[in-house]
């Protein structure tokens, strides 16, 4: 039966060695910083969860619907809600589109709660860095405070069917 050598294997030279521990010490420090990032960076959305069936909570948004509309958008036929500074708006996702479409007051706080009724989706508020996914049966809520006014995009970042590509809300700020 053959056997290799006792050494054969070539030894590191200096230089490699040196990249070798460079890359060790890398590796250390990035290992070290995801703890310290989730303690003290301040991306992190405040989100709570809670377990929610979906039939129930497509009633709770009609509900929310019904109670706050204050206009309707031309060009989907999406109703457009605004609930009041400091209360909560409720957002529901389905394939393939976002309902309803909200309208909030810049510099006022918000709960938004988000759920899905059929299948999981994600949660993208473009061009702010905000992103969810979003199952079904678990509502999220996230406590927002808009900072600057504008039309603010929905996106679903998460493979839902064959239309997913059209999958598009939004959030006014006023």
């Amino acid at each position: 039966m053959w056997k290799p050598e006792n050494n054969w294997w070539k030894p590191l030279d200096p230089i490699e060695k040196r990249w070798v521990t460079i890359a060790f010490i890398w590796c250390l420090f990035l290992t070290a910083m995801m703890p310290i990032w989730l303690v003290m960076g301040k991306q992190n959305v405040p989100a709570k969860t809670y377990k929610i069936l979906p039939a129930d909570y497509m009633k709770v948004v009609d509900k929310f619907v019904e109670q706050y509309t204050v206009g309707t958008d031309e060009t989907t036929g999406i109703p457009i809600v605004e609930p009041p500074p400091g209360g909560n708006a409720f957002i529901l996702a389905r394939q393939f589109r976002w309902y309803p479409i909200l309208k909030l007051k810049e510099g006022e706080t918000y709960k938004i709660h988000i759920s899905s009724i059929d299948v999981q989706h994600g949660f993208s508020l473009q061009p702010t860095n905000l992103n969810l996914q979003v199952l079904p049966g678990y509502g999220y809520v996230a406590e927002i405070v808009p900072t600057q006014k504008g039309d603010f995009t929905i996106v679903c970042n998460e493979f839902c069917g064959l239309a997913h590509h059209l999958m598009v809300g939004k959030i006014i700020v006023e």
